[in-house]
């Protein structure tokens, strides 16, 4: 299978999941007592609210307290209000963003629906405050080092039954997880890391090719692109060998001149 073919599946594979981008871990001692929230609430007729950054399983949460209810966004407030008019229950996300809370909120009390709403904005608004009487903080992946350790292995597990291969050979053991969108960036980070498990050469050089195609244009590219070469290339140098005097050895490049080139793309490294 060709690169370009294979990066094109982890586009639609990333897209398509987005919505649950975590089955939800309860590694950390954070995530063990949402959970414990989280099952008292199945248990109660009350509303409530899951706050925390994208990609940390807030609906994933939700869904567990409400397995039967339905996923509206609330930026789609029409469609969100007439949903409220025929449902018991409902998963509500981003409740932040709804572009008329009060009416929401009204909409919500007449119909004498039950809610599990989310939100990524710590500031809740009083009528938001009102209608929650039980908020759950879930803090990120940042914070929670035991979930991450989980999630890579769900994820890896997770690519292998979606693409086959050899798992054994897919080493994430020098990889730095992405965190910078929690689950989100995780997940993509550890697809494409499976799939580029058996890249050749030529795959990554076309990769490159398809890339850069676009982008040429100014009077200075090759300057401009050559950090594409040299800042994989120096820092997978540096985690290999340790010693910036072992890898200009290795590079057969004079010490000055490596440390010239780390300066140089010290952004990527």
């Amino acid at each position: 299978m060709r690169i370009n073919k294979k990066m094109k599946d982890v586009v639609v594979l990333v897209a398509a999941a987005v919505v649950d981008v975590t089955n939800f871990i309860t590694s950390s001692e954070a995530s063990l007592q949402a959970k414990k929230t989280a099952s008292l609430l199945k248990t109660l007729n009350v509303n409530a609210l899951i706050i925390g950054p994208s990609g940390i399983g807030k609906k994933t949460l939700a869904s567990f307290i409400l397995p039967n209810a339905m996923v509206y966004d609330a930026s789609n407030f029409d469609e969100l209000l007439t949903a409220l008019e025929s449902s018991n229950e409902i998963i509500i996300s981003n409740i932040n963003l709804s572009p008329n809370i009060q009416r929401l909120v009204e909409s919500i009390k007449n119909n004498g629906v039950r809610v599990i709403a989310t939100s990524s904005n710590y500031t809740i608004s009083h009528e938001i405050e009102e209608l929650c009487s039980i908020k759950v903080d879930l803090p990120p992946l940042s914070e929670r080092a035991e979930d991450v350790a989980a999630l890579v292995e769900l994820f890896l597990e997770e690519a292998h039954g979606l693409f086959g291969g050899n798992k054994e050979l897919c080493s994430l053991d020098n990889m730095t997880p992405d965190l910078s969108q929690n689950g989100h960036s995780l997940r993509r980070q550890v697809m494409i890391t499976y799939l580029l498990q058996e890249i050749e050469d030529r795959d990554l050089m076309e990769l490159l090719e398809n890339y850069l195609y676009d982008k040429l244009g100014s009077k200075n590219d090759y300057k401009k692109f050559l950090y594409l070469y040299e800042a994989p290339l120096i820092k997978a140098g540096l985690k290999k060998y340790k010693s910036q005097l072992q890898l200009s050895d290795k590079l057969g490049l004079n010490r000055n001149t490596l440390r010239k080139k780390i300066s140089e793309n010290k952004q990527y490294l």
